[in-house]
C-alpha cells in the first residue's frame, strides 16, 4: 500500500481536495516548471509510451491525470479518432484547452474534469489508457487502478509513465540531492505554492516502484504486467493489459 503523503499537512482536507487545490495553484507555471526540474527529459519519457500505445492501435484512449494535456497532445500521434483527457484539476484542464486549440486539436483530444477513482465511463470503453505523473497523486491508489481496469478493454493497454528511485548507490544519491534540495529550492523561488514541490519531492520519495507496482498492479487483476526503468532509474514506464 502507497503511503499517503498530503500537500498540505496542517489542512484537514482530504488528500484529493489538496491536491486539487495545489494543481489548480500552480497551473500556469507547471510547464515551464516541469521542463527545468527534469531537464526536459520528461518529453523523451512521454514519447516512450506513446511509441508503446500506437503499438495496439487504438481508436481511443482515456489519459487520466492528464494535467495541461501534454501526454494527450503527443498521443495523437498514435492515430487514434477520440482522445479524453481527465483530470481533478480545472485550472489544469484550463492551460491544457488552450494549447489544444492552439494546435487545432479540439476535434481530437477533449479535456474532461473528473475524479480517477470513479470514472465517468462504462466498462471496457478504452482501447488504450494512460497515466504520467499521476497515479502517486490518487487518494486511494488501488481504487483508481480497480477503476481503470474497469474501464479498459479486454486485451487493451494500460501504460504507467512515473517517478522511480534508482537501485544504483550512486544515482540514487543522486537523485536523493536532486529531489531532497534541487527541487524544493526551484520550487521556493519560482512557484506561488512554496509547498507544493516539497509534496512532489515527498510523494516521489515513498511511492511504491518496480516490482512493488507490478505486485500492486496484478492484485488489481492486470495480465502483462511489465516494467520498464528510464534515465538510470529515475522514472518508469509500466504496462499492463486486461485479460
Amino acid at each position: 500500500m502507497a503511503e499517503k503523503v498530503k500537500p498540505y499537512k496542517n489542512s484537514d482536507a482530504s488528500k484529493k481536495e489538496q491536491v486539487t487545490e495545489m494543481f489548480d495553484t500552480i497551473s500556469n507555471e507547471y510547464d515551464g516548471l516541469n521542463r527545468v526540474i527534469s531537464f526536459g527529459i520528461d518529453v523523451k519519457w512521454r514519447n516512450k509510451v506513446v511509441k508503446i500505445v500506437s503499438q495496439k492501435k487504438p481508436e481511443n484512449i482515456l489519459d487520466i491525470a492528464t494535467g495541461t494535456g501534454d501526454l494527450a497532445i503527443s498521443l495523437t500521434a498514435t492515430n487514434a479518432k477520440e482522445i479524453i483527457g481527465l483530470d481533478i484539476s480545472n485550472g489544469m484542464l484550463e492551460v491544457g484547452r488552450k494549447k489544444i486549440a492552439s494546435k487545432k486539436l479540439d476535434n481530437i483530444i477533449s479535456m474532461v474534469i473528473g475524479d480517477s477513482e470513479n470514472l465517468p465511463f462504462e466498462d471496457n470503453t478504452f482501447d488504450a489508457i494512460t497515466v504520467a505523473f499521476g497515479v502517486r497523486n490518487f487518494e486511494n491508489l488501488e481504487k483508481g487502478l480497480s477503476e481503470i481496469l474497469r474501464v479498459l478493454k479486454p486485451n487493451g493497454v494500460f501504460v504507467i509513465l512515473e517517478t522511480s528511485v534508482p537501485t544504483n548507490p550512486i544515482y540514487k544519491f543522486g537523485y536523493k540531492i536532486h529531489c531532497n534540495f534541487i527541487l524544493p529550492v526551484i520550487g521556493k523561488l519560482f512557484s506561488k505554492d512554496k509547498i507544493a514541490y516539497n509534496y512532489l519531492s515527498e510523494s516521489a520519495s515513498v511511492f511504491p516502484y518496480g516490482e512493488a507496482l507490478n505486485n500492486i498492479l496484478r492484485k488489481i487483476g492486470f495480465i502483462n504486467v511489465e516494467d520498464k526503468p528510464q534515465t538510470m532509474g529515475v522514472a518508469t514506464i509500466y504496462t499492463a493489459s486486461k485479460a
